[in-house]
């Protein structure tokens, strides 16, 4: 017994890769259904997914410095239209603007969509539907509204028309009609619709859908210089998302066009209106030298003022310069102080001091910006009062700049104008005549160097404006990869099969981690460390016997003579000359100990042993129905409580099937069973009947309910403790463990009863391969592969 129970405790460690493996194939037709399951679902998904294509389009952001005819303008490349507005990031936040991408939504018509149905799924007809919506209504009203009809000709001339909410007519084509506050008429086209093909309307307000747009598209800068941007937009129809790109662009270009030729035409404007006045000082100055001579009758200079002249030309130039830039510096003061704020400033009219050009160019910017915002939003919106702010800040800025410009301005004026009266010192001998006519003739050249000046601007102007070049080049339009990118077939079946394979593992492994009872003797692992085990009794179906017979070749005899065989090898060491007895219990009713019991007893007969059969288990006595006798004979419960019955009056020899086994039946149920047990008459028996057989077997009571067996535990040599897999729960396996240790079960040993091998591997850990024919050559046609293919399909 000691060398069995060293042998339990040095098996190998609880956990079996292998058996924790069959686990899950024993069910493998679910993993097969469920692959299978999985890649089916994953074959409609492909079958019935609308592919998604990726479009890509790329266009070069283009500089003013790059346009040859404004480059090659008389102010040496400072182009009237040349706009701050160039940076990367900005062209990118425009092209995803809302404004933009609405005004593409808009000219593309993509508000309005038609998908033929089909009998699973509904595909889009674009720019091929069969027949057209044509709204009565307003163009601004239907750009917010939301309409969803589903149109079936009928004939044709009628359709029948139902609503989202199950409403239905029939109706002629082009009959105006009324729903979801608006106006609309059913048009058919030149593509022909087959009767009862019925085409679903759908009408989006634009701003949805543009936003829907929005988060499709991307774009990413490329190429070293970082200035060509890369458009890309996924949809389920290629050539709408074509026609979205190419648009795109379009209307980019077209939009920046505008912004600067609003520029140009407010410089053009500005310049018009100091021509006008410059023209009118201009003329008096001319007046005023026909008056002067007129008067004083003095009709020419005289030369002799060469070297005056040649002193005084530098210091004129001078002052003319200075004195355009007041003028210039007073009409944008006068422009930024207008009552009208956030007005567009005049640029590349040479004013570049202090940094002037760079910050009017990013007031304009910024003017831009803002009148964009405004296009879509009111003064409220939250990005336009920030950009108001920003304006306001910079006009500032330029106002100040403005004035410290003039002062520095002011103080070279005065400089030049002493400069020139030195000049003028040396005319203290001319005539006061000539003297006059010299001042008058200065202004003069003054006011038509200025006009000259305005007159080549507004030139530029208009040569600029008619040359406008655009923001943008197209590199590539679009264009769309042949690939799809969803769905992608191998992948979807890949992570079909996948998934499939999956759901059931892990229902299994749900249903394991849930399952407390026992199944097979790895369960008994931690019990086998304190207890031997001595073997498996299988489960049997309804239509096998319960009772083994004689040469019984049966799964069921040949585990008894195994759980024989164990069992001489535990009692061999003890006197041979005086029956062992056995006691047979369990934990709880129900786990088969007097099934056990009553087939080990007419095993270990059928070698010719003499047995005597007790049913000790008097307050649920099982033993006379596999015996065939009736509760009422006399028994065990009989001979304890009458002193005069002996027990060989209580002895009923049994000879089924020519195996001869002696039983003690438990007899009538006592309302004491526990006080009959205790008296020594049971002792009595058992010392008494050593002599007369050569192994006594107990049935008796479960330990965990009554007392009755551990009262009389003293007198067994050995207890066989039964543990019924799939009915005994894992944590009553403790109970035998603390018996053992506390030394209130003799001998104790553990057989597992009803073990299900089709739920296991043959010849693996916990399995003994019984198989179902036990004559070593019986049942020929499992052998070899064929044989082998059965038993694999058998045991699922």
């Amino acid at each position: 017994m000691e060398e069995l129970q060293e042998f339990s405790e040095k098996e190998e460690s609880n956990f079996d890769l292998k058996a924790e493996i069959f686990k899950y194939l024993k069910h493998w037709k679910w993993l097969v259904f469920g692959c299978l399951l999985g890649l089916f679902i994953a074959y409609l998904y492909n079958r019935y997914t609308i592919p998604a294509y990726t479009t890509e389009a790329s266009m070069m952001i283009l500089s003013d410095e790059k346009n040859g005819m404004v480059g090659a303008l008389p102010s040496g490349g400072t182009s009237i239209l040349a706009i701050n507005d160039n940076s990367l990031d900005n062209q990118i936040v425009t092209l995803k603007s809302k404004r933009l991408v609405e005004k593409v939504i808009d000219d593309l018509n993509f508000n309005v969509a038609y998908f033929i149905e089909g009998k699973v799924i509904a595909v889009e007809a674009y720019k091929n539907n069969p027949i057209s919506i044509e709204f009565l209504t307003d163009v601004k009203v239907v750009h917010e509204s939301s309409l969803n009809i589903l149109v079936t000709p009928q004939s044709a001339t009628t359709f029948r028309l139902e609503t989202e909410n199950g409403s239905s007519g029939i109706y002629e084509f082009g009959e105006p009609l009324e729903m979801g506050g608006l106006r609309f008429l059913i048009a058919p086209n030149q593509i022909s619709l087959g009767a009862n093909n019925t085409v679903n309307i759908v009408v989006r307000p634009i701003r949805t859908i543009a936003n829907e747009y929005i988060s499709k598209m991307i774009v990413t800068p490329q190429g070293k210089a970082k200035d060509i941007l890369s458009l890309s937009i996924t949809g389920e129809v290629p050539e709408k998302s074509r026609d979205f790109l190419n648009t795109l662009m379009v209307h980019f270009n077209a939009d920046g066009v505008a912004d600067k030729r609003q520029v140009a035409e407010n410089t053009a404007e500005f310049i018009r209106q100091r021509l006008e006045l410059i023209s009118q000082e201009l003329d008096s100055v001319e007046g005023g030298i026909a008056d002067f001579k007129s008067e004083n009758r003095f009709m020419d200079v005289g030369s002799s003022a060469g070297e005056y002249m040649a002193k005084s030309t530098m210091a004129e130039q001078e002052i003319f310069t200075l004195e355009t830039q007041l003028m210039i510096l007073e009409g944008i003061e006068s422009t930024l102080s207008s009552t009208k704020p956030y007005q567009l400033l005049p640029e590349g009219i040479g004013l570049e001091q202090g940094g002037m050009g760079s910050a009017i160019g990013q007031y304009n910017e910024l003017v831009l910006q803002r009148n964009a915002y405004l296009k879509t939003g009111t003064t409220q919106n939250p990005v336009v009062q920030t950009l108001s702010d920003q304006l306001d800040a910079l006009r500032e800025n330029i106002l100040n700049n403005i004035e410290q410009t003039r002062s520095s301005i002011r103080i070279q004026l005065r400089e030049l104008n002493q400069l020139d009266q030195r000049a003028e010192g040396q005319f203290s001998s001319f005539p006061g005549l000539e003297k006059g006519i010299r001042s008058i003739e200065r202004q003069q050249a003054i006011k038509e160097q200025l006009y000259l000046f305005l007159l080549q601007r507004r030139e530029e102007s208009a040569i600029s404006f008619a040359a406008t070049s655009p923001v943008a080049k197209v590199i590539d339009p679009a264009f769309t990869y042949n690939q799809p990118v969803d769905p992608k077939p191998w992948l979807v079946l890949t992570g079909g099969g996948i998934i499939g394979l999956l759901i059931p593992l892990l229902i299994i492994f749900v249903i394991n981690f849930l399952d407390t009872k026992v199944h097979h003797k790895g369960d008994l692992q931690y019990l086998n460390k304190h207890v031997p085990f001595l073997g498996e009794i299988p489960k049997i179906s309804k239509d096998e016997a319960e009772l083994i017979q004689l040469n019984d070749r049966s799964p069921l005899a040949e585990s008894f003579r195994i759980l024989r065989t164990n069992l001489a090898y535990l009692v061999q060491s003890r006197n041979k000359d005086k029956a062992e007895v056995l006691f047979v219990t369990s934990t709880i009713k129900g786990e088969g100990k007097t099934f056990i019991s009553f087939n080990l007893a007419r095993t270990l007969a059928s070698t010719g042993k003499k047995i005597l059969l007790i049913g000790a288990d008097v307050r649920n006595p099982r033993l006379h129905k596999f015996a065939g006798n009736s509760l009422e004979t006399k028994g065990l419960s009989d001979f304890l409580y009458d002193m005069d019955i002996r027990a060989e009056n209580v002895i009923q020899p049994m000879k089924q099937d020519d195996i001869p086994v002696d039983v003690i039946f438990s007899g009538a149920i006592p309302p004491n069973p526990a006080e009959l047990l205790m008296n020594d008459r049971m002792e009595e028996l058992l010392k008494s009947q050593k002599e007369n057989y050569d192994f006594i077997i107990v049935d008796t009571a479960p330990t965990m309910i009554v007392t009755d067996t551990l009262l009389i535990s003293q007198l067994a040599d050995t207890t066989l403790y039964v543990v019924r897999a799939g009915y005994t729960e894992k944590k009553l396996l403790d109970f035998p463990k603390d018996l053992k240790q506390q030394g209130k079960l003799k001998g104790l040993a553990i057989v597992l009863n009803d073990v299900d091998y089709s739920k296991f591997s043959y010849g693996a850990k916990y399995g003994y391969s019984y198989g179902y024919g036990y004559g070593y050559g019986a049942d020929d046609d499992r052998k070899g592969f064929v044989g082998s293919i059965k038993r694999f399909f058998g045991r699922s």
